[in-house]
C-alpha cells in the first residue's frame, strides 16, 4: 500500500457531508445545490440516451462538444481556441489529474495558492512533483509580488491557480494575473487554470482568463466545468483547453484515467453551451439574490460575513463575530449541537493554516437558507 494515500484523510467535504446525513443537520458545507438543473439541458440529456449512441465515444470528447468549448470561449472571454484544442474529460477534477500527471515529472517544483481545493496536493505529490506555497489571508485573499518572488524557483515547472477562488469566493485581479504570468513565463514554467467558477461571478463583474494574457497562449491549461456552468455537480463533464504541444500529452494521460465521458452527458452540455446570454445572466442573479438573502440575514444576528464576488459560497469571519475557538471546533459544535454543517477554511490549507473562517454554501433553496440563518444565530448567541 502506497503510505501516501494509507495516511490521507477523508476529504472534509465527504466527512461534513456524512455528519449531516447522520444528523439531520442543513448541509451547508459541500458545494452543491438543491435544485435539478436547467430543464431544457436535461431534457438534452434524456434525449441523447434513447435517441444516440451509447457506445464509446470519441477520446477526446464528440466533435459537437469540443466546437462547442471554442465556440462558447470566443463568444464569452475572446478567445480563440479550436475545437482539436479541447479534450473532454469526466469532470473537472479528473482534468486537473490528467494535467497535473501530464506536465509533472519527480522532482519539478509546483507553485500552488494556499487555500486550495483539496485535491491539488495529493496529485501533485502522486505526480513526484515538489509543492511550494502562495499563502494567501483574510479579508482579501491578495496575491503580492514578495509571496511569488519567495515561491518561484529556477526548478518552478508548474503553476496551479483556481480563479475565480474556492473557498475565498474572490476573483484573481488582473494585476495579480499579471504578476503571475511574468514569472510564469520568466520561470518556463505552464500555468494550469481552474477556472470552473467562471460564470458564477457577480455584482457585474467579469471573468478574465488567464489565457488571454499576452504570452499565456502557449503555456496555460485552462480547465473548465459543465458542473458548475449548469448547476449539474454530478454530471462530471469537464474539459482541458491547450495550445497543441500541450493539448497532445494531456490527453494521452486522459485516455489512461477515465478513457472517455458519457456521450449523452457531452450532447447536452454541447447544447447548454450554446444558450444564450441571458440563461448566464439569469443563472448569476439566481445566485446573487440567495447570496444576499443569507448573508442580510447572517448579518442581522451579528455575523461578520466577509465579501462572495464569486462561487456558491461565503464565509464567516468568527473573530470578528465575536467567536473565541478555531475554526474547527466551531464547525464540529456548529454541526452536533445547532444542526449546520460548514467547513473550515484551515482544510484548504496544507502548512500555517488560517483558523479563524468558516465557509458556508448558499446555492440553495430559500427555507433551506432562512432555517439555515435561524440556527446560526442562535449558535452565535450560545457560542460568543
Amino acid at each position: 500500500m502506497n503510505p501516501l494515500y494509507a495516511k490521507m484523510p477523508t476529504t472534509i467535504f465527504e466527512a461534513m457531508s456524512a455528519r449531516a446525513r447522520e444528523t439531520g443537520a442543513i448541509n451547508l458545507g459541500q458545494g452543491f445545490p438543491d435544485s435539478n438543473g436547467p430543464p431544457d439541458v436535461v431534457d438534452a440529456a434524456a434525449g441523447a440516451l434513447t435517441e444516440r449512441s451509447n457506445q464509446y465515444p470519441p477520446m477526446a470528447g464528440i466533435p459537437e462538444l469540443r466546437e462547442a468549448v471554442a465556440d462558447h470561449y470566443r463568444r464569452h472571454q475572446g478567445l480563440d481556441l479550436s475545437p482539436t484544442e479541447v479534450v473532454v474529460t469526466s469532470g473537472a477534477t479528473e482534468a486537473l489529474a490528467a494535467a497535473i500527471l501530464a506536465l509533472v515529472t519527480p522532482g519539478d517544483e509546483v507553485v500552488l495558492f494556499q487555500p486550495l481545493y483539496d485535491a491539488y496536493l495529493p496529485l501533485v505529490l502522486r505526480a513526484g512533483g515538489v509543492p511550494r506555497f502562495v499563502r494567501l489571508t483574510p479579508p482579501d485573499w491578495r496575491i503580492t509580488a514578495a509571496a511569488l518572488d519567495a515561491a518561484f524557483t529556477p526548478r518552478t515547472r508548474l503553476v496551479i491557480l483556481n480563479t475565480p477562488l474556492n473557498p475565498t469566493a474572490t476573483i484573481v485581479s488582473d494585476e495579480e494575473l499579471a504578476l503571475i504570468a511574468e514569472r510564469v513565463q520568466a520561470a518556463n514554467a505552464v500555468l494550469i487554470s481552474d477556472e470552473v467558477w467562471e460564470h458564477v461571478i457577480f455584482d457585474g463583474l467579469a471573468h478574465r482568463s488567464p489565457m488571454a494574457l499576452p504570452g499565456m497562449r502557449e503555456r496555460a491549461v485552462k480547465i473548465g466545468s459543465a458542473g458548475k456552468i449548469f448547476s449539474l455537480t454530478g454530471w462530471k463533464v469537464g474539459w482541458m483547453c491547450a495550445a497543441p504541444a500541450l493539448a497532445g500529452p494531456l490527453a494521452r494521460a486522459h485516455q489512461f484515467l477515465t478513457f472517455t465521458t458519457p456521450p449523452n452527458l457531452q450532447t447536452a452540455v454541447a447544447y447548454g453551451l450554446g444558450k444564450d446570454g441571458t440563461y448566464f445572466a439569469g443563472m448569476r442573479a439566481d445566485y446573487a439574490r440567495s447570496r444576499d438573502r443569507l448573508t442580510d440575514a447572517l448579518r442581522a444576528s451579528g455575523w461578520a460575513v466577509l465579501p462572495s464576488k464569486a462561487t456558491y459560497f461565503l464565509s464567516l469571519d468568527l473573530i470578528a463575530s465575536g467567536i473565541a475557538m478555531d475554526d474547527g471546533s466551531f464547525c464540529d459544535r456548529l454541526v452536533t449541537e445547532h444542526g449546520v454543517a460548514a467547513i473550515p477554511v484551515s482544510a484548504f490549507y496544507a502548512e500555517d493554516p488560517v483558523t479563524s473562517v468558516v465557509r458556508l454554501c448558499f446555492a440553495k433553496q430559500d427555507a433551506t437558507l432562512d432555517a439555515a440563518a435561524d440556527r446560526l444565530a442562535a449558535a452565535r448567541h450560545a457560542l460568543i
